[in-house]
């Protein structure tokens, strides 16, 4: 149903924390207008992770960006089957960038929402876009724009027959002339024995790419492994140093609370120091006038008993 199809979409589109309520809503509504079936349809869709809601956003907000992600994997899984080496590079080149650009919008995107654009989270954006690239030409992949979880690349049996050696085999020999005369003498010469040992040789050739790929993919996914185990190191590495950072910033609140109420005082203390050297010189003025006044009365005294 079209209009089923556009409110799912805009379900989708919505934040993330309306997600949960605008589905009850959504379901309540159609089976109200007797759409029972269309209403379990909605209530079991699931509320997508914060990375598949993001690329679910680059997909809607951004679609010039997210088709020329899509476009660079068409391209790179074509160049994989005519064999082209250059045309290859070009598309693996042309898909980084692409992949880099869409994960500063991923970043903005998350920062405007008021979520964490932390590297995990931009690491799992990251993968789920590169499967996206790869899954474009696979039938029965996701549905672009309702991703619910983060989504991993293609195995390696989704592309045995896009090796790269294979292809150029395949088109080497295709393009090798060969002149009517010879192909007479190889099809006379050619024995049910020659035949079945040829065969097994391509076989042998091709289960050796084969398990060379394989190896090669394996060695991926365990460097992937260390990857992730390093981001989290990081991760956690980041929060430390954040609550550091918050500690090191109350200390310093803490310490130039002191020094004002510690300046406060020095002032206090300087201002009752010179009220106590201005009582101090009072007083030392006053006690010198005691005492030439104790000094004339004396003199007077004497000069009394003198006369008398």
């Amino acid at each position: 149903m079209p209009k089923l199809d556009d409110d799912i979409d805009a379900l989708f589109k919505l934040p993330l924390a309306e997600f949960i309520g605008a589905r009850k809503s959504l379901a309540a509504r159609l089976k109200k207008n007797g759409l029972a079936s269309e209403a379990e349809v909605v209530k079991v869709l699931a509320k997508p992770s914060i990375s598949a809601w993001t690329v679910n956003q680059l997909y809607w907000r951004h679609r010039e960006e997210f088709d020329e992600l899509i476009a660079t994997g068409e391209r790179f899984r074509k160049a994989q089957t005519s064999g082209k080496m250059v045309n290859m590079r070009e598309a693996l080149d042309a898909r980084r960038a692409a992949l880099a650009h869409l994960s500063d919008l991923a970043s903005a995107t998350l920062r405007d929402a008021g979520h964490n654009p932390s590297l995990d989270t931009l690491r799992r954006i990251g993968t789920t876009l590169e499967a996206l690239s790869a899954f474009a030409s696979l039938a029965g992949g996701p549905t672009v724009g309702r991703l619910t979880e983060d989504i991993d690349p293609p195995g390696f049996d989704a592309f045995g027959s896009f090796t790269p050696g294979a292809a150029i085999t395949k088109r080497a020999a295709e393009t090798r002339p060969n002149s009517p005369a010879k192909k007479t003498v190889k099809a006379s010469s050619k024995t049910p024995k020659a035949t079945a040992s040829a065969e097994a040789s391509r076989r042998e050739a091709r289960q050796e790419r084969i398990n060379a790929a394989k190896a090669s993919l394996q060695q991926a996914r365990k460097s992937l492994t260390t990857a992730r185990a390093a981001v989290k190191s990081l991760e956690s590495a980041e929060k430390k140093a954040e609550t550091a950072a918050k500690e090191a910033v109350n200390h310093k609140r803490e310490a130039e609370e002191r020094f004002k109420k510690a300046s406060a005082a020095s002032v206090d203390a300087a201002l009752r120091a010179q009220t106590v050297i201005a009582e101090l010189a009072k007083a030392t003025k006053t006690l010198d006038d005691a005492q030439r006044a104790v000094e004339t009365a004396t003199k007077g005294l004497e000069s009394s008993f003198r006369e008398s």
